[in-house]
């Protein structure tokens, strides 16, 4: 739980860091306390007006979200143009393509789906809608960072897998080397960064300013997916962010 909130709103803080916890794996009232640092009677309290108010609930397999948060959040998501005006995009790609295709923004320093469309062919990819993934390991978070390059070092050293102070002077470089490239062209791709033979195609949405709002990405499993059509690929990905930007105001230089 954070030791930031502003005065007055600590049990509003305390309530929130429950609902993360649940959201984490949490599922009982010990977790929730280990998990939050907060005592048992104020988690177990909190915990009973969270489950009335339809925040969290409570079954046989103990807590979990509730359908307050599902309501919330699908008005969330619709309440912002992006996905809305995304869609038919998407579908076009999905339909043509045969291909996994996913909506993505920034959120912190971590990806966030806003939306998927499965692929009709190989194996089912482990993102959902919701779902948080690093963005130095995945196509559409590259891609939502080709603007950002005075972040691309410490994003990548946060993100790798390693031990602290054991990434390797050529990783480093290696991503850098290919971030730069990505920005050159426009397009970013996935080279099993993320998950062993998944690789993908993604592109940036651009919003009215000319900032990145977004990114596309197409995926597949290697087999359909080898290094030929990928960049063939580059061009049809590139022209849906294109059309969806367009959607969004941005207007090409």
């Amino acid at each position: 739980m954070s030791d930031t909130a502003p005065p007055g709103t600590q049990t509003l803080a305390r309530g929130l860091a429950l609902i993360r916890a649940v959201a984490s794996g949490a599922t009982d009232l010990r977790g929730l306390v280990e998990d939050t640092g907060l005592g048992r009677s104020t988690a177990h309290r909190l915990v009973q007006l969270l489950v009335s108010e339809g925040y969290l609930r409570s079954g046989r397999d103990g807590y979990a979200l509730g359908p307050t948060l599902i309501e919330l959040g699908f008005q969330a998501l619709h309440g912002s143009p992006l996905p809305v005006v995304a869609r038919p995009v998407l579908e076009e790609l999905a339909e043509q393509l045969r291909d996994t295709v996913h909506l993505a923004v920034r959120d912190g320093d971590s990806v966030l789906y806003l939306d998927k469309l499965p692929g009709s062919r190989g194996a089912e990819m482990r993102s959902r809608i919701g779902h948080r993934m690093p963005l130095t390991r995945t196509g559409v978070g590259m891609a939502l960072l080709l603007d950002s390059a005075p972040e691309w070092r410490d994003l990548y050293l946060a993100e790798t897998p390693v031990e602290p102070g054991r990434v390797r002077p050529e990783d480093v470089d290696a991503f850098l080397a290919r971030m730069r490239e990505y920005a050159e062209s426009g397009v970013a791709m996935d080279l099993e960064d993320n998950e062993p033979g998944i690789r993908c195609v993604a592109a940036p949405i651009r919003d009215a300013t000319g900032a990145i709002a977004g990114a596309i990405s197409v995926s597949a499993t290697r087999p359909y997916m080898p290094a030929a059509r990928m960049r063939g690929l580059n061009r049809v990905v590139g022209r849906a962010a294109r059309q969806v930007s367009a959607g969004l105001g941005h207007r090409e230089p």
